[in-house]
């Protein structure tokens, strides 16, 4: 049940080139050590890099592709959180993406110190992309964002609310998704306009869309993740919280809700398929 959310062609597109500037990216990052080793196994272990490509394909849209900076370092940030979310003191992850973790390849300094420097990586990656925009206020704008969406208030928060939530409840779900994972979408959706060129006063409804968008796919994600979930005695699923029925409701009004925001940004071409319930 794994496979229910199809990402679009384009996404698949991107992935060679995408990989192939990750390469580059780590002959950057220093001298040959240890912890440079580190960052290369976790940054090239695989994935989608679904993040990267919305970037390129949002900027893409709107007439511009010169954003692979923004695009790298959006993987920088969401390598760091994974690896981050592997260690034994979180969710104690042995594999990720069918390869052991970082931290069982190597150990768990090296791991928590890797994560550190990808998360430096991705601010120099992403002054490295304002440097080529003529307002530099959109710089900022990037980097504020960027702050918000990884602290407290985003991803960080959202790791520890997942792992010692209050309440099971509908409000609490959401809430813990809007900081682990729409977060990262919000800023993929934000440096993708923002770089690429788009009006900024319609940015408000660009994380609009990105809300929609990172709420549907974590829906579809625990679809796939139930019996896993059940397994491993995991109460942070909304399939199982709220019922599958309810859940599959909630995955296609946010699915209509995003779609309806693409279309008002021009951006209908930057869609998600339905899942194979």
């Amino acid at each position: 049940m794994k496979q229910l959310l199809n990402h679009p062609k384009e996404v698949h597109s991107f992935q060679a080139e995408i990989d192939q500037r990750i390469r580059e990216m780590v002959t950057r990052l220093g001298a040959p050590s240890r912890l440079k080793d580190a960052c290369e196994y976790a940054l090239m272990s695989g994935g989608k890099r679904f993040r990267p490509a919305l970037v390129l394909m949002i900027a893409k849209a709107i007439g511009s592709q010169n954003v692979f900076p923004a695009a790298l370092a959006i993987e920088a940030f969401h390598t760091a959180s994974l690896i981050a979310d592997d260690l034994p003191c979180m969710d104690n992850d042995s594999l990720r993406r069918n390869q052991p973790t970082l931290h069982v390849e190597l150990d768990e300094t090296t791991a928590l110190l890797a994560s550190y420097a990808l998360i430096s990586a991705g601010y120099e990656l992403l002054a490295e992309n304002a440097t080529l925009m003529d307002d530099p206020q959109r710089g900022i704008v990037a980097v504020q964002i960027t702050s918000k969406n990884t602290g407290l208030k985003g991803a960080t928060g959202g790791q520890y609310d997942d792992i010692f939530p209050e309440k099971l409840t509908e409000e609490t779900l959401r809430e813990i998704i809007h900081k682990k994972t729409v977060t990262l979408f919000e800023i993929a959706f934000s440096y993708g306009w923002i770089f690429g060129g788009g009006d900024m006063a319609k940015l408000p409804l660009v994380k609009k869309a990105s809300e929609h968008f990172g709420l549907a796919f974590q829906i579809a994600d625990d679809m796939g993740d139930i019996d896993q979930d059940l397994t491993n005695g995991r109460k942070v699923n909304m399939c199982t919280v709220l019922g599958l029925q309810k859940a599959q409701e909630m995955f296609h009004v946010e699915l209509q809700s995003y779609n309806s925001c693409c279309l008002e940004l021009g951006l209908e071409g930057i869609s998600i398929l339905r899942p194979r319930l």
